[in-house]
């Protein structure tokens, strides 16, 4: 998924991270469970060490056995925490791939505009904007 991403999307280096987002619940099957805990991971300010193993199970934000954590709980973000959820049901991972909307070399996606203009531009298979789904055909 690194692979992909970076070569459909950002357009970049490979050797660059990206980060999980974690169910707030959970992050401690990733990371240490009292580092989680830090307010600091609710906005990705700590790069933690991955517990033994963890970088099996996210090996998409594996950093040198390391990862930028972003904790999501219901009460912050319910829409992003029931997707997560939705994910770890069904394969058993709580987290999800993190990283910023953009082309290399272009400002973050700001609008819904500019968010079609990326989807357009990427390699991107669909776009979730709102209530909506746009897909290539």
């Amino acid at each position: 998924m690194k692979a992909r991403v970076n070569e459909t999307v950002k357009f970049r280096e490979p050797f660059r991270p990206f980060a999980p987002s974690v169910l707030g619940d959970r992050a401690g099957e990733l990371v240490d469970p009292a580092a989680a805990e830090q307010l600091a991971t609710r906005f990705m300010l700590l790069v933690l060490p991955l517990n033994d193993g963890a970088g099996e199970t996210v090996p998409a934000v594996d950093h040198f056995g390391t990862a930028r954590v972003q904790t999501v709980r219901a009460e912050w973000n319910p829409l992003y925490y029931g997707l997560i959820s939705a994910f770890a049901d069904r394969t058993g991972v709580p987290a999800l791939l993190n990283t910023s909307f953009n082309l290399r070399g272009e400002p973050i996606v700001a609008s819904p505009a500019d968010a079609l203009s990326t989807f357009a531009r990427s390699d991107l298979d669909l776009l979730v904007l709102g209530n909506a789904v746009v897909r290539k055909r």
